[in-house]
């Protein structure tokens, strides 16, 4: 029997992923809504087929467009997944059981491990690499930022937040095409967020971002388990921050030679 529990998911193109996403979830939850910022494939067709509710909603950024979604829910308590995550059985058989036995109130918020699983994997390998938010809250304790970069949880002071021991498997690399596109528009939204916060990266991180980056990945995200998979994941990875930094460096330049009397 589906919970008093409301999923929603933002989307634009993801045809090719969504429907994964939705189906690990069809059982658990009684509403699924995804927000779509128009999309040009059978993203909403397939929602739709699948039991999901889709709502349009322009581009605002990653905070606003999460928070949009948060306000078309019609229960409290909120499960919250991309359109490249999927919920584990062994993650939706613990949310079950905890609110079932109503042991889900225990905390205000629960944090879900996020592991990175790739095109030629049917699910995260163990020393994947992986990071803890909060995707599962009663949102009258806490909601997402504002940030139209940063889409992240913020719990009101005071709220008790726990970790559940199961998993979301996230799909985020269709291809090292698609990757590379991927952390080019990310780095230019990076970049913005700064300019507009009137920050600005140091030029003597252009020598050290990607020496760092590919030490970080290789090593502490343990992407050496995968061998010479791991080494192309390094180096894009070491690359997309050093972009980061090289974006960051051009605009100062554009910047001062704008200032220059002519």
């Amino acid at each position: 029997m589906p919970l008093l529990l409301s999923v929603f998911i933002i989307a634009k193109d993801e045809a090719d992923r969504i429907g994964r996403t939705i189906e690990s979830v069809r059982d658990l939850a009684s509403e699924i809504i995804v927000i779509d910022s128009g999309s040009t494939d059978s993203t909403c067709s397939v929602a739709e087929e699948l039991g999901a509710k889709v709502i349009h909603n322009d581009w605002p950024g990653y905070g606003p467009q999460k928070r949009f979604g948060e306000d078309q829910c019609q229960h409290d308590w909120l499960l919250n997944l991309d359109a490249d995550e999927e919920v584990t059985p062994e993650l939706a058989q613990e949310i079950r059981q905890r609110f079932e036995s109503g042991q889900h109130t225990e905390a205000d918020g629960w944090r879900i491990m996020i592991r990175d699983v790739y095109a030629h994997e049917a699910r995260p390998a163990p020393w994947a690499y992986g990071y803890h938010q909060i995707r599962l809250y009663d949102r009258r304790k806490g909601r997402f930022s504002t940030s139209t970069v940063h889409d992240t949880v913020r719990p009101e002071q005071g709220a008790v937040i726990k970790s559940l021991s199961g998993i979301m498997a996230h799909r985020s690399i269709r291809s090292l095409e698609f990757q590379v596109g991927k952390y080019n528009r990310y780095s230019d939204m990076q970049v913005a967020d700064m300019a507009s916060k009137g920050r600005q990266m140091p030029r003597w991180r252009l020598l050290t971002e990607f020496p760092a980056g590919f030490l970080k990945s290789y090593f502490l995200r343990k992407y050496w388990r995968y061998g010479w998979w791991g080494l192309v994941l390094s180096v894009n990875y070491a690359h997309a921050r050093f972009l980061r930094v090289a974006k960051s460096y051009e605009a100062q330049l554009i910047k001062s030679n704008r200032k220059d009397p002519p």
